[in-house]
């Protein structure tokens, strides 16, 4: 079996096939001393409609970084972005953002929290309400709805949190490490839970992860970003494991371990550059 690097961005159907389009963006932050680091070198990529790609590189390599491009939540030093074969700037409507950190208000219960996206956007609130109790269903929380985010657990809370992005049916979905605070057994969980969602209703997804095992399981696609700083894309895979997909079972079959093991051969380099790094600047 070959796993070949997949194509170059704009290189295949449709413009409004193509959820994100990343051309030659590049992303500088200001320093205090006049100067700009550049946090992400020029960089191309393209998602497509209904596709899950997970993204991958050591720490501070700008993974979020360019989560935060795509959501409009920064904007580039130069390049583009579009959505939907459309130039986008400031936030991206079209776009649910799942951050690691939880996003829950807690003086809310969880049926609150996952409503208020209905209600901020005009939604009445009893419906938003009926809404958002069907969505807690769906992600296994239904006995759970009146309770508040303390009273939960750090799985719940994420459960919670992915009602809370999907429920606005954004066709985009980002997301930033959303597992990486939980513990292995509910990590798992937690990916045949998203795999079972975005089965039902497929959209376009950009997961960043620092797992691999995690990110070969979930994504069609896996994109190797290099250490920075300037950092830019140094591998784009395609992972050729049939869906349905578990989470568990999926790692016992011959062709994931052949898919890790070339994946990791490309980024292992990458993330003891990112090492060698972290101790100069310590």
């Amino acid at each position: 079996m070959t796993i070949a690097p997949k194509h170059a961005a704009g290189s295949s159907g449709p413009a409004d096939s193509r959820a994100v389009e990343l051309q030659g963006v590049r992303i500088a932050f200001p320093m205090a001393n006049g100067t700009a680091y550049e946090a992400v070198g020029e960089t191309n990529l393209e998602v497509r409609d209904r596709e899950f790609v997970a993204i991958v590189g050591p720490t501070g390599c700008g993974k979020s970084t360019l989560l935060n491009a795509t959501a409009g939540l920064i904007k580039p030093a130069a390049g583009n972005v579009r959505i939907f074969g459309k130039a986008h700037t400031g936030i991206n409507a079209h776009a649910g953002y799942l951050f690691q950190q939880d996003s829950l208000m807690p003086w809310k219960t969880a049926v609150d929290n996952v409503a208020i996206g209905l209600e901020v956007a005009g939604v009445a609130r009893r419906e938003a309400l009926e809404r958002a109790r069907e969505w807690l269903s769906r992600v296994g929380l239904a006995a759970f709805a009146d309770r508040y985010p303390h009273m939960l657990s750090g799985g719940q809370r994420k459960r919670v949190g992915l009602a809370q992005v999907l429920i606005r049916d954004p066709k985009i979905i980002l997301m930033d490490e959303p597992f990486g605070p939980l513990d292995a057994q509910t990590r798992l969980i937690m990916g045949d839970l998203l795999l079972d969602l975005w089965t039902a209703d497929q959209k376009a997804v950009m997961f960043v992860t620092h797992d691999l095992d995690e990110a070969i399981g979930l994504a069609d696609r896996v994109i190797i970003m290099s250490a920075g700083p300037a950092s830019r894309i140094i591998g784009d895979y395609t992972i050729p494991l049939a869906r349905p997909r578990n989470m568990a079972d999926i790692k016992s079959a011959p062709e994931f371990h052949e898919v890790h093991r070339e994946i990791w051969n490309a980024l292992k380099e990458e993330v003891l550059k990112g090492y060698k790094q972290a101790e100069k600047l310590s």
